[in-house]
C-alpha cells in the first residue's frame, strides 16, 4: 500500500499545474491573459523552477501557449476542438479495452479488479483530487493490459493532454459514483474476456466524461455570471 501511495504523490509542479488549470477552466483567469512566472512563484511560495515545469505541462494540454519573449498566455477553449480530442481518446481507450479483454493474463485481471475496489473506497471518501489520481492508474492498467506498446503510448499522450478537462468533471455532484459504476461495466467485460463489450463500455464511458466536463463548464459559467451580477 505504501508503494501505491508513493505513486499517487503529487509534486509541487503538479499542484501548481492543477491549481492554474482550475483557475482557467472556472473563468478566474481569462483567455488571452499572460501568466507571469514571478507572480505565480510568489502566490505558491516557491521558486520559478516548479512554476516553469507546471507551465510546460499546461502547454502540453493546450490550456496555455508558451511564446518566445512573451511567456505563457492562456488560450481560448473551443468546444469543437475539445470534442475532437475526446472523440479520439474514446476510440483509443476503447481499442485498449478490447485488447486488454483479449490479452490480459489472469494476474493482470485480478490486479485490475483490486485497483477497481480501491477506487470504490475513494468514492466513499469523496475526495475528487485523490479519485482523479486513482482514476489515472486504473486507466493506465488497461493501456498496459492491451500489450500493444504503440497504442498504449499514443493513448497516454492524448490522455495527458486532456487531463485537466477530465479532472474537472469530478467536481460535479455525484460524478465520482457514476464514473465508478461505468468502470464496473468495463472491468466486468475485461475480466470475462468480452472484447466487444469492453470496447462499447469504454467508449460510452468516455462520452459521459466529455458531457460531465461540459456540465462543469456550464455550472462554472453560471456561477461566474451570478458573481459578476452581485458586484454591479
Amino acid at each position: 500500500m505504501s508503494d501505491q501511495r508513493a505513486e499517487l504523490r503529487r509534486t509541487r509542479a503538479d499542484e501548481i499545474r492543477e491549481a492554474v488549470a482550475d483557475d482557467i477552466m472556472s473563468g478566474r483567469i481569462f483567455p488571452g491573459v499572460r501568466l507571469d512566472e514571478q507572480e505565480l512563484a510568489d502566490r505558491f511560495g516557491v521558486s520559478r523552477t516548479p512554476v516553469r515545469e507546471a507551465l510546460k505541462q499546461l502547454s502540453a494540454t493546450g490550456l496555455i501557449v508558451l511564446r518566445a519573449h512573451k511567456g505563457a498566455v492562456v488560450t481560448p477553449m473551443t468546444n469543437g476542438g475539445l470534442s475532437e480530442l475526446f472523440e479520439g481518446l474514446a476510440e483509443l481507450e476503447a481499442a485498449c479495452s478490447r485488447l486488454a479483454a483479449e490479452k490480459m493474463s489472469g494476474a493482470e485481471r485480478r490486479a485490475l479488479e483490486s485497483v477497481h475496489r480501491e477506487v470504490g473506497d475513494l468514492v466513499r471518501r469523496g475526495d475528487p483530487d485523490e479519485y482523479h489520481l486513482a482514476n489515472i492508474r486504473f486507466h493506465d492498467m488497461i493501456y498496459q493490459g492491451s500489450h500493444n506498446g504503440f497504442l498504449a503510448e499514443t493513448t497516454v499522450a492524448l490522455r495527458r493532454r486532456l487531463s485537466p478537462f477530465s479532472r474537472a468533471q469530478f467536481r460535479n455532484l455525484g460524478r465520482m459514483a457514476r464514473s465508478f459504476a461505468e468502470h464496473d461495466q468495463i472491468v466486468t467485460a475485461i475480466v470475462r474476456g468480452d472484447g466487444d463489450a469492453a470496447f462499447r463500455s469504454m467508449r460510452a464511458h468516455l462520452a459521459t466524461v466529455e458531457h460531465a466536463f461540459e456540465d462543469y463548464l456550464a455550472e462554472e459559467g453560471r456561477a461566474a455570471r451570478t458573481m459578476a451580477a452581485t458586484r454591479r
